[in-house]
């Protein structure tokens, strides 16, 4: 098992209105990791030396995140700006459907790939995915306002003030919130924080004003050849947690049961190696 992270290949790709950094590693059918939040590239350091004896595991900078510049910083950048970044991706790296295992932010741009590039998928895990639009009307209206909220406390008082909120949001306690032992340290450094600013600023706002629906969804689920979507929840999230209630709708929305993740909202980097072992696990069923 590689463990070093310069046995991975780096490149950049040149795509409309940015270039993206990415880097793959490992060997086996391909498999994408896209991160929540401000996670980038580096976000999933635990967790891919323990999947790359088994997948080739490709990892990336969002546009607008870390390495993935913006050609212009001012453009609004979309939720259909990421899926078909995640599309030209995969192009580049594999002629067959890869597995992808998106963790909220990343899962709502996975199931906008299965939505807006039929077969490029073969299998999504969707791990508790920030799509209000998953909610029965009021459900929505409170994802869609808390994450204004968040927002709007972000520009009057910074990451600062901000914090908080997400914390209580995502139900996080990061003073008792458990780990696996041995975790690559992951300071909030000025990158980060600008990361931060970017996925609040400017995220938050293609999540909420998207239109992908339930139906979009299910039609690319059930279409001869298309995405299987797996529906994913942390053990530990507290079920009032707005992206928790969007697995469970999304699971009933296919008629399914939701796959268990070790951890909460973010147990994909507090427990890598049950991660690895759970995403092994459901992707072989």
């Amino acid at each position: 098992m590689s463990t070093d992270p310069t046995a991975a290949t780096v490149r950049t790709l040149a795509v409309p209105g940015a270039t993206l950094h990415y880097r793959f590693e490992g060997s086996g059918p391909v498999l994408l990791l896209s991160q929540s939040g401000e996670g980038d590239a580096d976000r999933t350091v635990d967790l891919v030396p323990h999947l790359v004896d088994s997948y080739t595991v490709v990892t990336y900078d969002r546009r607008g995140l870390s390495r993935s510049t913006l050609d212009d910083p001012a453009t609004p950048v979309t939720m259909a700006d990421h899926a078909d970044d995640v599309a030209r991706l995969l192009a580049e790296v594999t002629d067959e459907p890869a597995l992808m295992a998106g963790f909220s932010m990343g899962a709502a741009i996975g199931l906008q790939v299965a939505v807006r590039h039929p077969g490029v998928l073969a299998t999504l895990i969707a791990h508790e995915p920030v799509v209000p639009n998953l909610l029965p009307a009021d459900g929505r209206a409170e994802h869609t306002g808390e994450l204004m909220h968040i927002q709007q406390t972000y520009t009057e008082g910074g990451a600062a003030a901000a914090f908080p909120a997400i914390a209580r949001h995502l139900g996080i306690d990061p003073a008792h919130d458990r780990t696996e032992d041995g975790l690559t340290p992951q300071p909030l450094t000025p990158r980060r924080l600008a990361n931060f600013g970017f996925f609040i600023g400017t995220e938050f706002t293609a999540v909420t004003t998207d239109g992908l629906g339930p139906a979009e969804i299910a039609r690319a689920a059930a279409a001869a050849g298309g995405t299987r979507i797996v529906p994913a929840t942390g053990e530990s999230t507290r079920p009032t947690v707005h992206t928790y209630r969007c697995a469970l709708a999304l699971a009933e929305l296919l008629e399914t049961e939701p796959a268990v993740f070790p951890g909460g909202h973010n147990g994909n980097t507090a427990f890598p190696r049950a991660t690895a072992r759970t995403l092994k696990a459901v992707l072989a069923r």
